[in-house]
């Protein structure tokens, strides 16, 4: 599991039936726990849905070599839910 911060829009995700792809350490030790799903992830949406606190921003990784996400990222606990960035699901 994610941090608490997270953990509604983890559990919302799974409770759906949205295919988690990855989940683990990523690509530095600055990351805790990243979680990522088959899904292109609606930001805005989700933002006013679950009331993130100020430290949930907004990741993005537009680069190809290292594979494309798009996400949350939790600044005070290291964790994030990824997405795709293209994709014909989308979550709300």
């Amino acid at each position: 599991m994610v941090c608490e911060h997270l953990r509604a829009l983890e559990k919302d995700l799974i409770k759906a039936g949205i295919k988690e792809t990855a989940r683990g350490q990523v690509w530095t030790e600055n990351c805790r726990e990243w979680v990522y799903f088959d899904v292109v992830l609606d930001l805005e949406s989700l933002s006013a849905r679950f009331q993130f606190d100020k430290h949930i921003t907004v990741h993005e990784n537009l680069d190809p070599k290292s594979g494309t996400e798009r996400g949350f990222y939790c600044t005070k606990c290291h964790d994030g839910i990824m997405g795709l960035i293209k994709g014909s699901k989308k979550y709300l």
